[in-house]
């Protein structure tokens, strides 16, 4: 193959822990590639490709850039893969090993590690044996020797108290030093909320207290100073009660500075896992305190009185699908009934006492359902069934007609070599049926499309009419049929209900 068509695939990877060091960096990475594929003397004008893969770890092959590139290898479209070292290809031993000794050779791929001077080239089929086999242990256990030092070095910063994380409590703020201390006014509601848990109010009451007084929530009260960072339209001053909750059990407030709580599942993993309490990093007089220990200490002996044993829960056909249509929040299910109990605090609000029964909210939602279901029975009846095979005759036809000027072509090779014809007549005709076939190609190549499309609409024809016949079928609204066909159920003041279906070509707009 001309080495216009040598194609040199650069792999890139990057884990959360290589970030810390600029030597793994991907700009750093991209420039050793280059700078050695621009020195490539044997192949100048190879096509380069990059896959990179950003904060993923090397301990499995689970990555979407080299999975692409492994599947380039299988289609033949690679013919050279550089990487910095072994650990950025990956971090398993045996796994690297095993793409090196089978899968490389298999499809003649040359595989060159500039970090461990290592160029498959060289070998000459071989793979370097023992020695590149103990190059790579080498690599790797320095690897993972640099991301245990930097744990243990992250770790001690932990215990020093000296790590900050970069976002503050609701009732703390970043002071002049770098560390947290009372922010004013949220510093006085979390003593506030405290103190009306220390009065035996549950979160609902608190809640209720927190909107009396007007007191901004979280959200509203980062954006009034300027931050930004959420959507606050739907918040109207009206506190959740988890979050209540989450204050109340946040044992920073009391000065004890708490780090470690997560771990990532796996090396360079965006996944994280809560750790045993027990393993978190607790320092105590860290900051100064917002509440007593013995007040938290107190609220803590009342929130594990009022907990209750969690209630088995009960499937129905719309759960986690009923919305309010005014404040925008899910309506909670009690008993045969949806009510919004966010604005339950909010009597001027419009949706305050905002309630459907069940069996009434699923009844209207059938009902659409049955009678566009019933359409799309009517429309599919009346359709034209033999389309498709029209089309497909149609293709064949095209096919037909190909193969027969392809044989014509042949049959015109050989009068040519039994000098039948003339080389000037052969080339003629030869130009002639060539043109012909491109002809016909482009031709076969439109049918060909077209048929896909009625085949898709046909395949989305039938799974439209399948549902429409498991509507007429059912006897109300089923818990599958949700899932299939609605996204949300807004419920407006009056009864009025506002769907909004996954499956737009079903029921068309959104439809009340």
């Amino acid at each position: 193959m001309s080495s216009a068509a040598y194609i040199i695939a650069l792999y890139i990877r990057l884990s959360v822990e290589d970030g810390k060091a600029d030597s793994c960096s991907i700009a750093t990475q991209r420039r050793i590639l280059h700078k050695y594929v621009d020195a490539m003397e044997d192949h100048p004008d190879a096509q380069v490709l990059e896959f990179v893969d950003n904060g993923y770890s090397g301990t499995n092959f689970e990555r979407p850039a080299v999975q692409e590139l492994l599947e380039q290898v299988r289609a033949g479209g690679v013919h050279c893969i550089i990487v910095k070292d072994f650990t950025r290809f990956g971090r398993s031993a045996i796994e690297v090993g095993y793409f090196m000794e089978m899968v490389f050779p298999l499809y003649g791929i040359r595989f060159i590690s500039l970090g461990d001077d290592f160029d498959s080239a060289k070998y000459h089929g071989d793979t370097g044996g023992i020695n590149v086999a103990f190059q790579y242990l080498a690599s790797e256990l320095y690897s993972q020797d640099l991301s245990m030092k930097y744990k243990s070095a992250k770790y001690l910063k932990f215990r020093r108290g000296e790590y900050q994380s970069v976002k503050c409590p609701y009732g703390y703020r970043k002071g002049a030093n770098g560390r947290m201390e009372p922010d004013g006014e949220a510093a006085d509601n979390v003593r506030l909320i405290f103190g009306l848990a220390q009065e035996g109010h549950r979160s609902g009451k608190i809640v209720k207290a927190l909107f009396e007084r007007g007191i901004l929530t979280p959200a509203e009260y980062k954006a009034a100073h300027g931050n930004r960072c959420h959507d606050i339209s739907r918040c109207r001053h009206i506190w959740d009660k988890t979050t209540i909750r989450r204050i109340l059990e946040d044992e920073r407030y009391t000065g004890t500075y708490i780090m470690g709580k997560r771990e990532v599942t796996a090396v360079g993993s965006h996944r994280v896992r809560m750790k045993d309490e027990s393993q978190w990093v607790k320092i105590p007089g860290h900051h100064p305190a917002i509440v007593s220990r013995e007040t938290f200490e107190q609220v803590q002996g009342q929130l594990n009185h009022h907990k209750l044993v969690k209630k088995q829960e009960h499937s129905y056909a719309l759960r986690g699908k009923v919305f309010c249509g005014c404040c925008r929040h899910t309506m909670r299910r009690k008993g045969p009934t949806f009510y919004c109990e966010y604005t339950a605090v909010d009597e001027n609000a419009p949706c305050h006492g905002l309630k459907i029964r069940e069996a009434e909210l699923e009844g209207m939602i059938y009902e659409v359902l049955s009678k566009q279901a019933q359409v799309i029975l009517n429309v599919d009846s009346l359709s034209d069934a033999g389309k498709l095979e029209f089309q497909l005759a149609k293709q064949a036809e095209s096919g037909n007609q190909m193969e027969t000027v392809l044989e014509k072509r042949r049959m015109l090779y050989e009068r040519f070599i039994q000098q039948e014809i003339a080389l000037e007549v052969y080339r003629a005709e030869k130009a002639a049926l060539n043109g012909e076939l491109d002809r016909l190609k482009q031709v076969h190549a439109a049918i060909a499309a077209q048929t896909q499309r009625i085949q898709m609409d046909e395949k989305t024809r039938g799974a439209r009419t399948e549902l429409a016949r498991e509507i007429t079928g059912a006897s109300g609204l089923t818990a599958g049929l949700v899932d299939a066909l609605i996204d949300r159920a807004y419920v407006h003041p009056g009864n009025q209900v506002k769907i909004v279906w996954k499956v737009r070509d079903f029921c068309g707009e959104d439809q009340t």
